[in-house]
């Protein structure tokens, strides 16, 4: 297959959706895909492996798209290789209300991987300027200083907002957290293909929801938030890549692979050694150990 061109994925300015293709298959079959996500997952996992052994670095991955964009298939086939102790997934639902009694970013920080592991965000901040700037009445229920009505969320506001998070992200990222952003690109009629998948086969029921057509019909709202967070808030300690996601088994292969890329660049990330005194007995304690009887 052809190979995946990181780069090509990354936001660097204006982003106009509508114009970035929402399929990709490189050319390759099915298989051939199935394949080669395959052999990077494996180098993936032993990357997390070696990450957990430094202990200096967390990794942190944010998943943002709308409604059926793959987001849990996606974490379950590329991060299937991973010890379990290494990866931790955090799917943020509507805040609960102990959360509303902090910050907006409050439920977020607590989150954050620790040195040595992964954190997967399925839904992340971003919510914030995303489903609330669609329905700016959420807001209210953060009871903030100041915001007493909808007319009081006005530009500046979300201007705020976008630094507030970038802010939070310079920091995680200059205290060792290395950040990836995804969002998930489908088109709407791939998403009425996969809405209509959960009405039609009876075990997959249980995951349609009458609501997702009602945000369905806010769908250039949507489109316009997208376009805006991720124009304010790509930056180089935290990048956003838009990736097509119509074809769910080449997403997760762009996915993994501008992930083993990056990570690679991390040339300080390596097993620790041991301590000389040990190193130089390692004979001797071999020795003890094959002597032992049971």
């Amino acid at each position: 297959m052809k190979n995946v061109k990181t780069e090509e994925y990354r936001v660097t300015g204006n982003v106009q959706l509508s114009q970035i293709d929402t399929y990709e298959d490189f050319g390759a079959s099915n298989k051939e895909l199935k394949k080669e996500l395959k052999n990077i997952r494996k180098d993936l996992g032993e990357f997390q492996d070696t990450l957990y052994a430094h202990g200096k670095y967390g990794v942190l991955v944010c998943l943002q798209g709308i409604d059926t964009a793959g987001k849990d298939s996606l974490i379950r086939e590329v991060f299937k290789d991973f010890n379990v102790r290494g990866v931790v997934v955090h799917s943020f639902k509507v805040p609960s209300t102990k959360e509303k009694k902090h910050d907006y970013l409050w439920r977020h920080y607590i989150a954050l991987p620790e040195r040595g592991k992964f954190s997967v965000f399925n839904r992340t901040h971003y919510e914030n300027v995303l489903v609330t700037k669609v329905h700016p009445e959420y807001i209210l229920a953060e009871n903030i200083p100041q915001v007493e009505s909808v007319d009081d969320i006005d530009n500046e506001f979300w201007e705020k907002r976008y630094q507030q998070i970038n802010d939070f992200e310079k920091h995680i990222a200059e205290n060792g957290t290395i950040i990836f952003k995804f969002f998930l690109h489908l088109s709407k009629e791939e998403q009425r293909q996969r809405l209509l998948r959960r009405i039609r086969l009876r075990q997959k029921n249980w995951k349609f929801s009458p609501g997702d057509l009602e945000e369905r019909k806010l769908w250039h709202k949507y489109e316009a938030c997208y376009e805006e967070a991720l124009k304010k808030t790509s930056k180089d300690h935290a990048p956003w890549f838009v990736i097509p996601a119509d074809n769910k088994k080449a997403a997760r292969v762009i996915v993994a692979s501008i992930m083993m890329e990056a990570l690679k660049k991390y040339k300080d990330i390596e097993e620790p050694e041991l301590d000389d005194e040990i190193k130089a007995n390692l004979e001797t304690f071999k020795q003890e150990l094959e002597k032992e009887t049971t």
